[in-house]
C-alpha cells in the first residue's frame, strides 16, 4: 500500500466489549456506521444456519435494522451454494436480496443483486503489519458499507482476522 492510499473502513471484530459475534464496521475516521451481531439462543443452536443482522449505528448506538445474512454452519470454502442477504425490514414475499457467489477463502467472490447486477467484487488479500487489506471493486450507486459489512461476516465466518 502507498503513502497516498488511505483505509476508507475498518472492522474491529467481537465488538466494543470483547463479544464473539459482534462486528462493528468504522468509516475512516473512526466512526462506527455498521453494527453487525451474529443471532443466538436455543432455536439458533438447533438451527442449520446461523444469522447475522447488521444495523446503522445512531450516536454510537445500534439503532435500525439494515440487513441479515443466513449462511450455513459449516465454513464457506466448504460449500458451494450462494450466501443470501435480505434487507431489512422484512415484509416483502422474497426469499433474498442480494446474493454472495463464489469463493470467499479464495478471495475470489461477487455480490450481485436479485436481478443479476453486481455490487462488489473481492479479489485477493494483502498483509501489512497484522492487518488485512482485501481488494474490493464497488459499482457506483451502492453502499460501501454495507458491502464492508457482507465481507465483515464471511470474514469471520471463515475463522479470519474478525474472529474472536
Amino acid at each position: 500500500m502507498d503513502g497516498c492510499q488511505k483505509v476508507i473502513f475498518r472492522v474491529e471484530g467481537c465488538g466494543i466489549l470483547g463479544v464473539n459475534g459482534e462486528l462493528i464496521v468504522r468509516d475512516g475516521d473512526g466512526t462506527a456506521v455498521l453494527f453487525i451481531r451474529k443471532k443466538g439462543g436455543v432455536v439458533q443452536a438447533l438451527s442449520i444456519h446461523n444469522r447475522w443482522r447488521g444495523y446503522l449505528m445512531d450516536y454510537d448506538v445500534p439503532s435500525k435494522p439494515v440487513f441479515s445474512l443466513q449462511d450455513p454452519k459449516l465454513p464457506c470454502s466448504m460449500i458451494n451454494t450462494p450466501i443470501c442477504i435480505m434487507l431489512e425490514p422484512k415484509g416483502r414475499k422474497k426469499n433474498w436480496d442480494f446474493e454472495v457467489i463464489g469463493s470467499f477463502t479464495d478471495r475470489a467472490c461477487t455480490l450481485k443483486d436479485r436481478k443479476g447486477n453486481v455490487l462488489a467484487q473481492v479479489g485477493a488479500r494483502e498483509m501489512m503489519a497484522k492487518n488485512e487489506f482485501y481488494h474490493v471493486l464497488v459499482q457506483p450507486g451502492y453502499d460501501q458499507a454495507f458491502v464492508v459489512g457482507v465481507l465483515a461476516i464471511l470474514d469471520n465466518i471463515n475463522g479470519e482476522s474478525t474472529r474472536c
